[in-house]
């Protein structure tokens, strides 16, 4: 017992892992085959093991992974057991220190719309962080235009993705981005991929017995890794800090890192990929 509490309340929340997989991706140009996204989600800055300089740990094997694009994926407050507030301007503060060639772009997860949204969002701008909350932003590489849709809160804002999405020229590749994965579910084929996180992996992942909990409509099915359903594609981060409770098991913390490549053939309508293999 002793043993089991140590690995869930210290070992593993205190851990930190890099969790790379390759997406395969119908409609992704050839010539941008290999674009390398690094994704933080969950990072509750004041829970147990998580203060300021696990996050400039944090950000420094970020950086580590020379990364093209960084997609912030809300929760960046506290929300645990034995947290503690740190202020918005702090975590701001250490996340501009990402470096990102293509940029480094966040929207806001529920606990930070519980906290203050807008003093998130204005101490994210303030430190040079760019915040889309239902808008686009278009980039090009190698001469051919892409564009990120950030979009709200599934629970906790109007997630308007469609006005959005009907802006952009049609048949060039987007990436959405945003905290909760519900909203998946309703999501257009249009968009080639979609960056979640808020799920935490379900933080506690049992031998034979799988996730007991996960915080969404749809139970375990969009729990974490890569899904497939009906030829969109859905990329969930396991995240990085804890909430509720300040545990961990089977579930370690990761930086996520998706490298995107062309598909050459279609992946089936509906796909659960196997979850990324997590290295020290």
């Amino acid at each position: 017992v002793l043993l089991l509490a140590g690995w869930a309340l210290v070992w593993e929340p205190s851990r930190l892992t890099v969790a790379r997989t390759t997406v395969a991706l119908p409609g992704w140009p050839q010539a941008l085959n290999g674009l390398r996204v690094v994704q933080l989600s969950d990072l509750h800055i004041g829970a147990p093991w998580m203060g300021l300089d696990k996050l400039r740990t944090v950000v420094a094997r970020s950086n580590a992974e020379r990364p093209d694009l960084v997609l912030l994926t809300g929760d960046y407050v506290q929300g645990v057991l034995g947290g503690r507030d740190v202020p918005p301007a702090a975590i701001a503060a250490e996340l501009a220190g990402l470096k990102a060639r293509l940029g480094v772009y966040a929207v806001m997860g529920n606990h930070d719309w519980w906290l203050d949204g807008p003093a998130l969002q204005a101490a994210f701008a303030a430190a040079g962080l760019t915040v889309l909350e239902d808008q686009t932003h278009t980039l090009s590489d190698h001469g051919v235009p892409f564009h990120l849709l950030g979009i709200g809160d599934f629970n906790e804002t109007r997630h308007d993705w469609r006005g959005p999405l009907a802006a952009l020229p049609p048949g060039e590749p987007v990436l959405a981005f945003t905290h909760n994965p519900d909203v998946f579910a309703e999501l257009s084929p249009a968009i080639t991929l979609t960056f979640a996180g808020h799920t935490h992996g379900g933080q506690v992942r049992l031998p034979w017995l799988g996730v007991h909990y996960v915080p969404s409509h749809y139970g375990n099915r969009y729990a974490r890794g890569l899904v497939r359903e009906n030829g969109r594609s859905l990329f969930v981060s396991s995240g990085i800090g804890t909430s509720k409770l300040p545990i961990r098991f089977g579930v370690p913390p990761e930086i996520s890192v998706v490298e995107l490549q062309a598909a050459t053939v279609a992946p089936s309508s509906t796909e659960q990929a196997p979850v990324p293999t997590a290295l020290p």
